[in-house]
């Protein structure tokens, strides 16, 4: 299967390597140096993938991916960031990017980030219909993996994609303790030492949308040295 990708980065040097090793990998390459062209690209074209740099002319990477997301774009995206802090490559997984790389960035790296993020959406794309069925309820939380749909007491959760991902995969594994790397494994598709950060990340951020106290959680507890586990509960349970 061919896979097309959508490169939006302003610095031609890197814009050209992405493409050269892409395209070794026998991927469709498109390129826009500007993020209002990136943008316009992304919107009107198909593509398997959207490899997105934060900081662009015109229009920068946070903004492109808000956008996107806002449109209910569900194309992944792996963010490029020079920047030394988390808190923009932060905002940018809370605004739904899939992953982030932070220049300078290692070919391999690259690759394997890319082939992990394409076989997830593979393995979620297959496993579409198989979780036909499979909503989960639970203390006033409501999982609809179908519509991507959280509901807690009624009320409508927005969470972004790698979120309801995270959340649906421990509600199906209701008391089983998951460490950090096998989070990764199973969440993110791929697992690297130092980057158990991006799990407790994305855990602090889910519960504070979803538990009604979040200093004192219901729904993802903590098993201290180990990692986490969601509570227990019989299929069906209200």
């Amino acid at each position: 299967m061919t896979h097309n990708v959508l490169i939006i980065e302003d610095d031609r040097d890197i814009s050209h390597l992405l493409e050269l090793h892409l395209k070794d990998m026998s991927f469709g390459v498109e390129k826009a140096a500007n993020g209002i062209r990136g943008l316009s690209m992304a919107q009107q074209g198909k593509y398997d993938l959207i490899i997105l740099d934060l900081m662009l002319p015109q229009l920068d990477g946070l903004e492109i991916c808000k956008r996107l997301r806002g449109g209910s774009d569900h194309t992944p995206i792996l963010m490029l960031t020079a920047k030394s802090t988390e808190l923009d490559r932060v905002i940018g997984l809370e605004l739904g990017a899939d992953d982030y790389l932070t220049k300078p960035f290692s070919i391999l790296e690259l690759i394997a980030r890319v082939k992990a993020i394409l076989r997830r959406a593979s393995v979620r794309a297959d496993s579409q219909p198989e979780i036909g069925t499979d909503k989960i309820k639970v203390n006033g939380l409501s999982i609809d993996p179908v519509r991507h749909e959280v509901i807690i007491d009624g009320a409508s959760i927005d969470l972004t994609a790698r979120e309801f991902d995270l959340l649906h995969y421990f509600a199906r594994n209701p008391g089983r303790v998951l460490s950090r790397a096998q989070l990764l494994d199973q969440v993110w598709g791929y697992g690297h030492d130092g980057y158990e950060h991006t799990v407790n990340s994305h855990i602090n951020r889910l519960r504070k949308k979803i538990e009604r106290d979040p200093e004192n959680a219901t729904y993802i507890l903590t098993v201290w040295g180990v990692g986490y586990k969601f509570a227990e509960h019989r299929p069906g349970q209200e």
